[in-house]
């Protein structure tokens, strides 16, 4: 039996998911926007299985401008929030390189 696209995401508290995962669906957006192909996606988020990888996307591309909207109000939220309350210097570094990390790891 075959899942249609709208089967693996939900709406919850305010944003999209892959249904029972605490994964976002705005994060797979940014990889898969960012030229990362769904099997690298899904090395990204372990916990998910290529098949959700391809639902997610699937459901991103039948609602971009549904999800887009709903990602661009998350990203001015998290504007406003960061601009009354920045991050101390020394975590702002070791967030900063951890994600240099990140991204050396995944592109070798």
């Amino acid at each position: 039996m075959s899942m249609t696209p709208k089967e693996y995401i939900e709406l919850r508290s305010g944003g999209y998911y892959v249904k029972a995962t605490r994964v976002p669906l705005d994060s797979i957006v940014y990889e898969f926007r960012n030229g990362a192909s769904p099997e690298t996606i899904r090395q990204t988020f372990p916990t998910l299985t290529l098949e959700q990888v391809y639902g997610a996307i699937t459901f991103y591309l039948g609602h971009q401008e549904q999800v887009d909207a709903t990602i661009k109000d998350a990203e001015r939220v998290w504007a406003e929030f960061g601009a009354t309350h920045p991050l101390p210097d020394g975590l702002r570094d070791r967030l900063h390189a951890g994600r240099g990390r990140t991204a050396r790891r995944r592109d070798p």
